[in-house]
């Protein structure tokens, strides 16, 4: 059974950093498109970062680009989030997704993880 398992999530103050993990068992992942997606208290889950299947295209949102860094690791079927620079406005529940098409090009997730909050203080 296909399985993603975020980790890392916590609370931080603003300014300060947290790496995300995301576990993936299950199936081939390594052959999937890998995203992180958020979602604020009141608001819709939103878009924030996603990987080609070999981690040579990345996209980000406007708001996290420049901050936030996507990558993977497919011999440990495994991707991260690093997320710099961090502001209140960042605190979310974070959730790993995973698309069987091998590059995002911003389709529907096939694949969710169960979502790491995220908590950043002023």
């Amino acid at each position: 059974q296909a399985q993603l398992v975020e980790s890392g999530g916590g609370l931080v103050q603003a300014g300060g950093s947290l790496r995300l993990s995301c576990a993936a068992s299950g199936r081939t992942f390594s052959n999937y498109a890998m995203g992180w997606f958020r979602q604020a208290p009141g608001k819709e889950r939103e878009f924030v970062a996603a990987i080609s299947w070999r981690g040579r295209s990345t996209y980000y949102a406007d708001s996290v680009k420049g901050r936030f860094t996507i990558s993977r690791d497919n011999a440990k079927n495994t991707v991260y989030l690093q997320m710099n620079s961090l502001k209140p406005e960042d605190t979310a529940v974070y959730y790993c997704a995973a698309s069987t098409i091998s590059d995002y090009r911003g389709q529907g997730m096939d694949y969710w993880g169960k979502g790491t909050l995220v908590t950043v203080s002023s």
